[in-house]
């Protein structure tokens, strides 16, 4: 029999099973739509609240880079160098700024006022609360999150403000750099989650009624959360904050609940994302290399796919038992492979690029 190689995928998984607790999501086993939403709410409602005054030595260890560095996702650049750093305990907390570099503050990622203000707990709720960069922050202000055209404006590091081109909506959003794209989508939709039911007051925004996604956003949002994959990043600071609030973020542990929820996906997303799969990044070379534990010596039939499960042709072709995908023609985003071997089932992957 062949297997996709994929050791590495197990052991993250496996990091984060082990981290969190075995029973935690039992009393939502089995759950769809608005009953699952409810049982997830009743788990992690009620956290610890914590104060405002301590949300930057929470950022030391919800938030670090090594030696102390800020992990700012509005101003990183992700296998990059970014223009500027902060660290902590180093004065670089916000003061004044009239540029980027200046210094850092506490971004609400959901603006405090679509909740209302300076209301508890939502206000100092770690899950969506982050260090980022005052100037960057301040450009953000509430605009809803969106994917810009034409940008009025754009940060050292590529996250942009300018009129969104997501169907929808066309007022004026921010767009985070894709490598962060999923983070903040499932920030969004742990406050849909956690709050829900408890959100009737809220003014709300041009993404949200109450703490719920309006059609549109929750369709961007679902499309980053299949484009940018739960991070380590993401599986420790989940840990972090459990240990300090005493909830979870449920999409970081379960990407699944997503589309048992609010539904979206095809038969070849689901079977991708909820049986866990093999995630091949294309390098710059733009082909992409699908190995086996057992060198295959004939090209089997292969179809590939985009996210709306439209079958794409592509070029693929046998190297030293590999299969070889020609992917220079493919826009950048994420596809499906369905490799079919004879007198067998499909071998399902995810290529990103």
């Amino acid at each position: 029999m062949r297997f996709l190689n994929f050791c590495i995928a197990i052991f993250i998984f496996s990091l984060k099973v082990d981290a969190q607790p075995a029973d935690y999501y039992s009393s939502a086993t089995g759950l769809t739509g608005i009953a699952l939403q409810q049982a997830l709410h009743n788990i992690i409602k009620n956290h610890q609240a914590q104060s405002y005054a301590s949300l930057y030595g929470h950022f030391q260890v919800t938030d670090c880079k090594p030696n102390m560095v800020v992990w700012d996702m509005y101003s990183d650049v992700p296998g990059g160098t970014p223009a500027y750093i902060y660290h902590y305990n180093a004065g670089d907390e916000c003061g004044n700024y009239s540029r980027e570099g200046d210094c850092y503050n506490r971004e609400h990622s959901f603006p405090k006022s679509w909740f209302g203000g300076n209301i508890t707990p939502m206000y100092t709720d770690l899950f969506h609360l982050y260090p980022t960069d005052g100037y960057v922050n301040n450009r953000r202000a509430n605009y809803p999150y969106g994917e810009v055209g034409s940008a009025t404006w754009t940060s050292t590091n590529g996250s942009k403000v300018g009129s969104n081109t997501f169907p929808g909506y066309s007022g004026i959003v921010f767009e985070p750099v894709d490598e962060y794209k999923g983070d903040f989508a499932r920030t969004y939709f742990y406050m849909a989650v956690r709050y829900y039911g408890q959100d009737g007051s809220w003014p709300g925004s041009p993404m949200h009624n109450g703490a719920q996604l309006k059609p549109w956003a929750l369709n961007l949002l679902k499309t980053w959360h299949l484009q940018d994959s739960v991070s380590q990043k993401e599986i420790d600071r989940n840990d972090v904050v459990y240990e300090i609030q005493g909830n979870r973020n449920p999409f970081i542990d379960h990407p699944e609940f997503a589309w048992a929820i609010w539904g979206g996906l095809t038969a070849i997303e689901e079977l991708i994302e909820i049986t866990g799969i093999t995630v091949y990044p294309v390098p710059a070379i733009d082909h992409c290399f699908i190995s086996f534990s057992e060198p295959i010596t004939t090209l089997p039939v292969s179809a590939l796919f985009d996210p709306a499960g439209r079958q794409i042709n592509i070029s693929t072709s046998l190297d030293n038992g590999n299969i070889m995908i020609d992917t220079s023609d493919l826009p950048k985003g994420f596809y499906i492979i369905a490799i079919q071997f004879e007198n067998t089932n499909p071998i399902v992957a995810k290529i990103v690029k």
